[in-house]
């Protein structure tokens, strides 16, 4: 079985296959970073950082790195060729204004209605959501990419119990075990991963869903 670290890189690898030519595409801090590393050369993707970066390239290897570019979480980025820089007002006007083709963001719940709660971490001093609360209503597609349990407890969930980010929002949810579209019918069981399998899925998932594999 994959380590934590491996199968967060497992998780990017496969949400870099749901974007289209041409989509302008945000990613959250954490996790969904990783996505800019598995981008397919033959689809052009232009990744948007919500601190004011277009551009947004692969990580950067130490001996490159410029540590006055980084995204919205601190870390260190690269920028391709013909990005650029523009402050919050711009970046969030593009966000908000419907310009963002799909978000990918982490989570610490997500429930059976397409609700997320991804900005309180019980136990710890957290700053506030951040962009999320913007990205989730502004993207026209909502990925959540996360580890499908935290400490073998269940992440989908019948009913959200943290405070939301955003209510019936989510499109999708990806993780380790497989792969979830989301509507107003509820969770869709559309793809289980090699390393998983429907036993386990349902073993460890609190919310219904139907399948359709």
């Amino acid at each position: 079985m994959p380590d934590k670290n491996e199968l967060r890189h497992l998780i990017a690898q496969r949400v870099a296959k749901e974007f289209q030519d041409g989509d302008i595409v945000t990613l959250g801090i954490g996790l969904p970073t990783l996505v800019a590393d598995y981008l397919s050369p033959k689809k052009h993707v232009t990744l948007q950082s919500e601190n004011g970066v277009l551009g947004v390239g692969k990580s950067p290897r130490p001996e490159d790195c410029d540590e006055q570019i980084t995204n919205a979480g601190g870390k260190l980025i690269s920028l391709i060729d013909g990005g650029c820089y523009f402050d919050s007002l711009t970046s969030f006007g593009m966000i908000r204004g419907g310009h963002i083709n799909a978000t990918v963001l982490g989570a610490l719940q997500v429930d059976e209605e397409g609700n997320l709660a991804n900005w309180v971490v019980p136990g710890k001093l957290v700053p506030g959501m951040g962009g999320a609360m913007d990205l989730v209503v502004g993207a026209q597609k909502v990925i959540v990419a996360m580890e499908h349990t935290n400490n073998g407890q269940p992440k989908i969930l019948k009913k959200c119990t943290l405070p939301l980010t955003a209510a019936h929002e989510v499109d999708l949810i990806i993780t380790e075990k497989g792969v979830f579209k989301v509507d107003s019918n509820g969770l869709t069981l559309i793809e289980i991963s090699p390393l998983s399998s429907l036993d386990d899925i349902r073993a460890s998932t609190e919310a219904s869903f139907k399948i359709d594999l």
